[in-house]
C-alpha cells in the first residue's frame, strides 16, 4: 500500500474518532438551531470509506446567522420552582438547545434542581459532560464514585454558595440534608450531556434485564430483583 495513502487513512480514522468523542468547538460565531431540524452529518469521506462514513456531529442545522435575534440566545423561567411531588422528591429543569437555540454547537448547558425535604437526585451519570453545581438555597449532601477497581466514594455537605464538581461519566448524586427545600444550579460541559439514572437503567430497562443476571450481579435472591423491577 502506498505510504501516503496509508497516512491519509490513519489521519482520517483518527479524525473520525475525535469527531464522535465530545462536543465540537464551533467554527463560526454561533449556529442558531433551526426548529425541528435534523441532526447534521459531516462530510462523507471516500478515502477510505470503510473508516469514515457520515461522521455524526453534535448539534442541529443552523439558520442564516443574519437572521439571528436576541431571543435566540435567551430563556426565562429558572426562577420558577420545579414540582418535586414525585417518588424521589426532586425536579430537574433543563436549559439546553431545546430552550435556547443559540446554544447549538457551543458545548454548554445548565439545569435548575429543586429538592423537597429529604428529596434526592438519585445516582446517575452524564456520559458526555462534567457537571459543576452551585447551591442557591438549603443544604445538600453530594457525592460521586470513582471508577473500577477502587469505586471510592467522595462526598461533601454543601451549604448556600458552595460549589462542587462531578467528573464526566462518574456516578453521582445529591440529597437534601436540610430541614426545608433546597435549590441548586448546575452547568454541564455539553449541549447534550445525556443522563443515565442507574436504578432506571438497571431495573427499568425495556425489555427487562434477566433477573438471573441481576440476581447474580447484586448477590440477592431473584425475588428481590423481581420486586425492584416491578417498581419501575
Amino acid at each position: 500500500m502506498d505510504t501516503s495513502f496509508l497516512l491519509l487513512a490513519v489521519l482520517a480514522f483518527t479524525w473520525c474518532s475525535f469527531a464522535i468523542a465530545s462536543d465540537h468547538s464551533p467554527l463560526q460565531d454561533f449556529c442558531v438551531a433551526l426548529p425541528n431540524s435534523p441532526v447534521k452529518f459531516g462530510t462523507h469521506y471516500t478515502i477510505p470509506t470503510m473508516y469514515c462514513v457520515a461522521v455524526l456531529v453534535n448539534g442541529v442545522a443552523c439558520k442564516d446567522p443574519k437572521l439571528a435575534q436576541a431571543d435566540d440566545f435567551f430563556f426565562t423561567g429558572l426562577h420558577k420552582p420545579g414540582n418535586t411531588s414525585n417518588p424521589v422528591g426532586s425536579k430537574v429543569t433543563p436549559v439546553n438547545v431545546a430552550q435556547i437555540p443559540g446554544l447549538n454547537t457551543l458545548g454548554i448547558s445548565m439545569v435548575r434542581i429543586d429538592y423537597a425535604r429529604w428529596g434526592i437526585n438519585p445516582p446517575h451519570t452524564h456520559p458526555r459532560a462534567t457537571e459543576i453545581l452551585t447551591v442557591l438555597e438549603g443544604t445538600l449532601y453530594v457525592g460521586f464514585v470513582t471508577s473500577n477497581p477502587d469505586n471510592r466514594l467522595i462526598t461533601k455537605v454543601l451549604h448556600k454558595g458552595d460549589v462542587f464538581v462531578f467528573p464526566e461519566g462518574l456516578i453521582h448524586f445529591q440529597r437534601n440534608a436540610g430541614y426545608g427545600n433546597a435549590v441548586a444550579i448546575a452547568a454541564l460541559s455539553s449541549q447534550n450531556p445525556g443522563v443515565i439514572t442507574i436504578a432506571n437503567a438497571v431495573f427499568g430497562s425495556n425489555p427487562a434485564v434477566s433477573d438471573d443476571i441481576l440476581a447474580k450481579a447484586f448477590r440477592v435472591d431473584k425475588k428481590v430483583v423481581d420486586y425492584l423491577q416491578s417498581q419501575f
